[in-house]
């Protein structure tokens, strides 16, 4: 949770905008591979490394976003693809 507000602070501090009147966006890339993404992103950070329970992530094709669906048999703990956390203004 701290990592998260740190993204939201940094946002604040650099766009000189108030702490409350910003959110997250969190956008799910269609990758799991860490070379896809040689550099930091502008602004936000990616994260990886995380884990599902009771659910899958289904990849997008040409381009779509992917979505969550259900589990798949044997597969009790599948990766997240990595994701992209961003701090935007409220408007």
């Amino acid at each position: 949770m701290s990592f998260l507000t740190a993204i939201m602070q940094v946002t604040a501090r650099a766009d000189n905008l108030p702490l409350d009147g910003i959110f997250l966006k969190f956008e799910v890339k269609n990758s799991k591979d860490v070379k896809d993404f040689p550099e930091m992103p502008e602004k936000g950070a990616y994260i990886n490394g995380l884990f599902l329970e009771g659910a899958t992530w289904e990849f997008g094709r040409n381009g779509e976003e992917g979505y969550l669906t259900d589990q798949q048999p044997k597969d009790l703990h599948p990766e997240v693809p990595i994701i992209h956390v961003t701090a935007v203004p409220n408007d």
